[in-house]
């Protein structure tokens, strides 16, 4: 049993994984969307030898939203561990950038390979040894997510912390997360339209969702949302008897404090996580200052990390060239994107009079192609109003020199990294790279005159690193932007040899 290596729990989790054609059919049916795959948790619980009451123990903040969530947790970790440095903090967040053991950390450094080998085989031959089912439909193992969510409960219970930071995988009700019966403090970030626009969801389904995490006798908190968002989730905290329903208000001092995460729209992210904070060391430490921002949440706020995340970061090899990242995947989220590499000190130069000297890359994929034309169109109207806004000379169509589209596949042989392989990708549309194409041919009728050698689709993410490196072999200093996918994101850090730098 100690013989079993990281590498081979990776493997194994893999195995976990859905397959396109397995993925479309569900969404299709519409199936295990509901309440189903909490009954199917609860059973996998019971399997590794736990019961839902003893997850209260790892004394958790539950945190959901469409937009911000991450960030959100990310601070919410890095104030508890300054304010009580003592403690043992528990954070599981998803999806992870370069490695799986990423998604549990303990006092902000994600397991060990060895740990995560450990506790994850712990789980895996409990469930292996144990196959009796309740249910005749429950899988006999759990599918990827929830595998892991397991593993992170198990982690926590094991080591035993002084409260953990649950992210919430997908919407909120249904999550495999939602089985913790007593959370300490529940929280609610931006419900944005996207889900609207992509998923055909309503506004009030999506706060439906979104509200179920809240729970009788704990304190139920959100940022400021849409009316028709705000009704529904008062309404579920109600519903769910939640001890108070909490519109976090603005928090003094915040607009002199620079965070540790850019951009503008941090800042609301970071006031939900100081309320969440300060509402948890209130129930569970008696936790009295006054002090609207006290020291401990100030250093937290300022020293948050969060990877990937309107990140910049220096390449440690290529001196001349600069990264910048960003894991944005919706319309909202790279508007705030852009927001924040067009900018000075950022893309733009200080003096935003001036052309830049630097030539300017663009890396992007997602999903979907069918999104690309509104992704893309997105781009290009947030980078025209930030050029008017900061009287800038440069023209939106020359604003970037290179734009590569390139599959998440992480190796020019067309090999992932074992952390980063994904079965989701239809056979097809990597073989024919349909996507990439598809954003492509978008660009192209966004901006017609731009130079057909300087637009690139690619198979792979090596691919894409190399035109960077070619071109940072020049006299002048290049900036990249990588965004629209956070698989994307991981694979250049992966793949440019970013790890020690960006993680």
């Amino acid at each position: 049993m100690s013989t079993r290596s990281y590498k081979d729990a990776v493997e194994h989790l893999n195995s976990l994984q859905s397959n396109a054609a397995t993925l479309d059919a569900a969404r299709a049916a519409n199936t295990r969307m509901t309440s189903t795959g909490i009954l199917d948790t609860l059973e996998y619980l019971e399997r590794i030898g736990y019961k839902p009451e003893d997850l209260n123990a790892m004394n958790v903040i539950h945190i959901t939203g469409t937009k911000g969530k991450g960030s959100t947790s990310a601070f919410t970790d890095s104030i508890l561990r300054r304010t009580k440095p003592d403690w043992k903090i528990g954070l599981y967040t998803s999806p992870h950038l370069v490695a799986v053991r990423e998604r549990i950390r303990i006092n902000g450094q994600p397991l060990s390979e060895e740990d995560f080998a450990k506790y994850f085989f712990e789980v895996w031959d409990r469930l292996q040894a144990n196959t009796a089912r309740k249910r005749e439909d429950t899988p006999l193992m759990p599918a990827y997510f929830r595998f892991i969510t397991l593993v992170a409960f198990h982690v926590f219970l094991e080591m035993k912390v002084d409260a953990t930071v649950l992210e919430v995988g997908v919407g909120g009700t249904y999550d495999c997360t939602n089985i913790v019966p007593t959370p300490v403090v529940t929280g609610v970030t931006a419900l944005g339209i996207d889900h609207v626009n992509v998923l055909g969801k309503t506004l009030k389904e999506i706060a439906w969702q979104k509200g179920g995490i809240y729970k009788s006798g704990v304190p139920a908190l959100t940022v400021p949302q849409p009316e028709e968002g705000m009704v529904v989730l008062r309404e579920r905290a109600e519903e769910l008897k939640a001890s108070e329903f909490i519109i976090t208000p603005p928090v003094p001092g915040f607009p002199d404090l620079k965070l540790g995460l850019a951009g503008a729209h941090q800042y609301q992210n970071a006031t939900i996580a100081a309320h969440l904070a300060r509402t948890f060391l209130r129930v569970r430490d008696s936790y009295s200052d006054e002090n609207p921002l006290p020291a401990p949440f100030v250093e937290g706020l300022k020293n948050a990390k969060w990877p990937g995340r309107c990140q910049m970061v220096p390449d440690p090899v290529h001196l001349r060239t600069t990264w910048f990242l960003d894991g944005a995947h919706t319309v909202e989220s790279l508007d705030c994107c852009i927001d924040w590499f067009v900018s000075p000190g950022q893309a733009l130069p200080m003096d935003t009079t001036s052309t830049s000297s630097k030539p300017r890359v663009l890396i992007f994929n997602c999903t979907s192609g069918r999104s690309g034309p509104s992704f893309l169109g997105g781009i290009n109207q947030k980078i025209i109003s930030q050029l008017e806004a900061y009287k800038s000379s440069e023209d939106v169509t020359t604003f970037f020199d290179e734009v590569v589209f390139c599959a998440n596949v992480t190796y020019a042989d067309g090999a992932f990294k074992g952390d980063l392989t994904a079965v989701s990708i239809p056979e097809a549309d990597l073989a024919e790279l349909k996507t990439q194409h598809q954003l492509a041919d978008a660009w192209s009728k966004i901006h017609p005159t731009f130079p057909k050698d300087k637009l690139h689709v690619l198979p792979s993410i090596e691919h894409a690193v190399r035109i960077v490196h070619k071109l940072g072999e020049g006299e002048r200093p290049v900036d990249v932007l990588v965004t629209g996918s956070l698989h994307l994101v991981g694979g250049v850090i992966e793949v440019a040899g970013l790890s020690k730098v960006a993680l």
